[in-house]
């Protein structure tokens, strides 16, 4: 009796914990190639090259296919309890934020603006981009389907991990048929991946960079070797990262009197009240520090997708 009711109880534990475990957020895209070769794409003109970028709206309204495999991806995911973001969601509510903003394009001086993928993971804050490709191949009567899917750190976009495969000949042609016929069989060690690297976030932080720059001749007259109290601009900055990032983890490879770069900067998956943090939040965080007393330092905070802001010190 006392055996059944040891056993009942650590069930019941192992139940609870489970429970508590958070799965990270994922969103699906069609990959870069994916929309370069089906031609869902538009060029722009980076200082003189040309650039192709993603245009998944168009891919969404077009393709029938990808919405299916999307569609298919998200069910599969869903059955193993992953939250999801919607693409096509996340699409629309960033258009009515531009609308809402009046948000410029592009500013003369400025620098590169976010790349449609940031802008889109910071909309819908996912914690995880799952890049999709595949392509249908006829063998007569039958079908069959290749993939690649590639899960990447919305954040950092550094890959987690990959699998690709191809399917076993169907009769079917539905790209959700085909894709579920090649993937099921591989899903399970690939999400255990997702959700490793998932808790290796909330134990050591997620990684962000974040960029110190100074406005040329600001009207506060600083830079980062201007000292307070007897101690540089620069080390201030540093002893407030070693605070507030998660075990004092991040590096500085480059610094000078005018800029600095912190790369590999961790900062706490989530704030006091169980809201996920990005680079944003925490750079205006830092921001609202310097602008207090003793320093009284005017910024202004730039956003480069979830994973990199910008602070430029001097001018608001």
């Amino acid at each position: 009796m006392k055996r059944s009711i040891i056993t009942c109880l650590l069930g019941a534990v192992t139940l609870l914990a489970s429970a508590q475990i958070k799965k990270p957020e994922l969103m699906v895209i069609p990959s870069d190639v994916w929309c370069i070769t089906n031609g869902y794409y538009y060029s722009v003109d980076n200082m003189g090259t040309s650039v192709n970028v993603p245009n998944y709206k168009q891919a969404l309204q077009e393709n029938m296919g990808l919405k299916l495999a999307i569609a298919k991806l998200n069910d599969l995911m869903a059955e193993r309890q992953f939250p999801l973001q919607s693409l096509e969601q996340a699409i629309k509510n960033l258009e009515q934020r531009r609308a809402e903003d009046n948000l410029t394009v592009s500013k003369a001086g400025n620098e590169l603006a976010e790349s449609p993928l940031d802008e889109l993971a910071r909309t819908a804050k996912c914690d995880i981009i799952l890049e999709l490709s595949w392509e249908v191949k006829d063998l007569g009567p039958k079908h069959s389907l290749s993939y690649i899917l590639e899960a990447r750190d919305a954040y950092t976009g550094k890959s987690i991990g990959a699998v690709s495969g191809t399917g076993k000949p169907s009769m079917s042609a539905d790209v959700d048929v085909l894709l579920e016929e090649a993937i099921v069989a591989n899903m399970d060690n690939f999400n255990v991946r997702l959700q490793n690297h998932f808790l290796e976030m909330q134990q050591i932080g997620r990684e962000i960079i974040l960029d110190i720059k100074v406005f040329a001749n600001n009207e506060a007259g600083i830079d980062l070797e201007t000292e307070f109290g007897g101690e540089e601009l620069i080390d201030i900055i540093n002893d407030w990262l070693q605070q507030n990032t998660v075990q004092g983890r991040f590096s500085m490879p480059y610094a000078s009197e005018n800029m600095a770069n912190f790369t590999q900067v961790r900062i706490p998956v989530y704030d006091e009240r169980g809201r996920a943090i990005d680079a944003n939040g925490f750079a205006r965080n830092l921001a609202k520090m310097l602008r207090k007393e003793p320093y009284n330092i005017p910024s202004k905070v730039l956003v480069k997708g979830l994973g990199r802001a910008v602070i430029i010190l001097g001018e608001k």
